[in-house]
């Protein structure tokens, strides 16, 4: 899986959004609950890889939509972390809002996901060709929840249009749009272990039942996938081997944005020239150092150092 290279990574963000999450004791019925804490995020799978490329001194551009007054909290919360390098389009309706409520005891996390604002197909067609043309011959990253008027095959559509382009498409996706992208044969996709379970209908017991399964979808034309697997780190299969790769101990205070900074972890070692066991190894250090964050906030370089020194074993799995 490793490259070299120095262009910039492109992001596209159709459904960025507000998050906004709660600390609290515990929800009770038919009560009102007082927060211990609030937070507020610029957020949405696309944005989070974005901002956590950018922490990384990744050069990046990030396409995305933005709508009503949410839209403009969404670009104060945002604030100069991608400066010029953020190009977004206005539509009708409200950027959304979504909700993490942390709760103590007993220990749990809930989280209320909006559909977010209809595209008009003139506005898609506008930052598709903003996207195709940031993304060029470099690394392309397509991620998060279509919104309404956004067809399941617009991933596949554009990753087979970056192929074209000499480039390649990183993908996080689950459902219909993933069984689309899967077929334009990405460079990496990324799945939890629910999604490859969704993915494949049937339940996975064992990690390396998850390494067999996932090399089952990468036999299909994937460059690799990558499947991450919370306290139980994540798995990375590409056409040589399968490498699974156990998480740090953490302090855990939100799983929220994990999967995004491993997507940003990845794509980072990849452009360093890494091997594949490291690029796994350093995918997982950004994963499990966001989950020590509440909210979406994401990790920072300065506490990288600090889970890398944990060992964090490499194993090499016979499938």
């Amino acid at each position: 899986m490793s490259e070299q290279q120095h262009s910039t990574v492109s992001v596209l963000a159709l459904n960025p959004s507000v998050d906004i999450s709660y600390e609290i004791p515990q929800l009770l019925e038919y009560q009102k609950v007082r927060a211990r804490q609030t937070w507020y995020h610029p957020g949405g799978n696309g944005i989070n890889v974005a901002r956590a490329l950018a922490e990384l001194e990744i050069p990046v551009h990030c396409c995305s939509i933005v709508g009503g007054e949410s839209g403009a909290l969404f670009l104060r919360l945002l604030g100069d972390t991608l400066g010029d390098r953020h190009t977004w389009f206005g539509v009708p309706g409200e950027t959304r809002l979504n909700t993490t409520i942390l709760q103590h005891s007993p220990p749990g996390q809930y989280e209320i996901t909006s559909v977010g604002p209809t595209i008009p197909a003139d506005v898609l067609a506008e930052i598709s060709r903003c996207f195709l043309q940031m993304a060029g011959d470099g690394i392309a990253v397509l991620t998060g929840l279509l919104p309404p008027g956004v067809p399941d095959t617009s991933y596949r559509d554009l990753a087979e249009r970056i192929r074209t382009q000499g480039g390649k498409v990183v993908v996080d996706a689950y459902g219909p749009v993933l069984e689309q992208a899967l077929e334009a044969q990405p460079y990496l996709v990324r799945l939890n272990r629910y999604v490859l379970e969704l993915t494949i209908k049937r339940r996975l017991e064992s990690t390396h039942a998850v390494a067999k399964a996932a090399r089952g979808i990468q036999q299909r034309g994937t460059g690799c996938l990558c499947i991450s697997l919370g306290p139980d780190g994540a798995i990375l299969v590409d056409a040589d081997n399968s490498y699974h790769c156990n998480a740090p101990k953490v302090h855990k205070q939100s799983t929220v944005g994990c999967g995004d900074a491993l997507v940003a972890g990845l794509i980072a070692a990849a452009r360093r020239g890494a091997t594949t066991a490291e690029i796994l190894r350093f995918g997982v250090t950004c994963g499990s150092a966001t989950a020590s964050h509440p909210g979406t906030e994401l990790f920072t370089r300065g506490e990288l150092g600090d889970t890398e020194a944990q060992e964090l074993q490499i194993t090499v799995l016979d499938v």
